[in-house]
C-alpha cells in the first residue's frame, strides 16, 4: 500500500475533478481530494476506497492557509505526493468587459490564477522529492481569443503559468503538464451544453499524461469536441 502512488487533486468534487479521481483509483492511486466543500467530496471517498486510501480537505484555493494544510494533511497521512492535479477553476461572466459583475472578475481571477499559483508553490516541495507530475487544467480558451472573456484571459494566464514553471523545473525530474478541455458538459454550465466533451474524456487525457515513462514529458494535451456531423 505505502508503495501505491499519490495524487492531489483541486476542485475534485465534481466534474472533471471527480472523473479523475476515479480513473486513478482504478490505476492504483492514493488520493487527496481537495474542494471548498469537504462534504461534497465524502460520497466519493467511500466508493473510491474510504479514507485508507483517498483524503478529504476542505480547501479554498484562494486561501494560502488552506492550501498549506491540504499539502500537510497529505503528507501526514500518505507520507508522499506523486501527481497533482490543479484543476479548481470558475467561470461564469455575463456581460462581457462592458458589462460584467467585478466582483465575479475578481473571484474568477482569484481562483483561476492566484489559487493554481499557491497550489504549485505549497505541492512543488513534495514534487521535487518524488520528481513527480505536476498537471494544470487550462482551456482550449486560454488558446484562442474570445470576445470579451474575462474568464478567457484567466486561461491564457494557466497556460503561461504552466510554460513558466516548466522552465524553472527544467532538471528537477518535475514533468509538467497543461491540460486544455474545450466545452466539457460540467456543472460548470448553467445550462447543459448540448455538444460537448464528457468529464471522463479529460480524465483519460490525465491519465494518459502521467502513465508514460519518465523520461517522457508530455507538454500539452489541447481536447476538443469532434464537430458536430452536418
Amino acid at each position: 500500500m505505502a508503495d501505491q502512488p499519490v495524487m492531489l487533486i483541486t476542485g475534485a468534487s465534481s466534474g472533471i475533478g471527480a472523473e479523475t479521481a476515479k480513473a486513478a483509483a482504478e490505476q492504483g492511486y492514493r488520493l487527496v481530494l481537495a474542494a471548498r466543500s469537504e462534504d461534497k467530496l465524502k460520497g466519493l471517498q467511500q466508493s473510491l476506497g474510504g479514507e485508507e486510501k483517498v483524503l478529504t480537505v476542505q480547501c479554498d484555493v484562494q486561501s494560502s492557509d488552506d492550501q498549506k494544510n491540504m499539502v500537510d494533511r497529505a503528507l501526514q497521512t500518505f507520507g508522499r505526493i506523486d501527481a497533482v492535479f490543479a484543476n479548481a477553476g470558475r467561470g461564469g461572466e455575463p456581460g462581457g468587459f462592458s458589462g460584467a459583475d467585478p466582483e465575479v472578475w475578481k473571484d474568477m481571477i482569484l481562483t483561476n490564477i492566484y489559487g493554481v499559483g499557491l497550489t504549485l508553490q505549497h505541492c512543488l516541495p513534495a514534487l521535487r522529492e518524488s520528481r513527480g507530475h505536476l498537471l494544470l487544467t487550462g482551456s482550449a480558451a486560454g488558446r484562442v481569443t474570445i470576445p470579451g472573456s474575462m474568464y478567457s484571459a484567466t486561461k491564457w494566464a494557466v497556460s503561461a503559468i504552466g510554460y513558466g514553471v516548466r522552465e524553472e523545473l527544467r532538471g528537477s525530474g518535475i514533468r509538467v503538464t497543461l491540460i486544455e478541455p474545450g466545452m466539457v458538459d460540467t456543472p460548470f454550465f448553467d445550462e447543459r451544453p448540448e455538444h460537448a466533451l464528457k468529464p471522463e474524456d479529460i480524465a483519460n487525457a490525465v491519465m494518459y499524461a502521467v502513465a508514460q515513462p519518465a523520461h517522457v514529458d508530455v507538454n500539452e494535451i489541447l481536447v476538443r469536441p469532434t464537430p458536430k456531423v452536418e
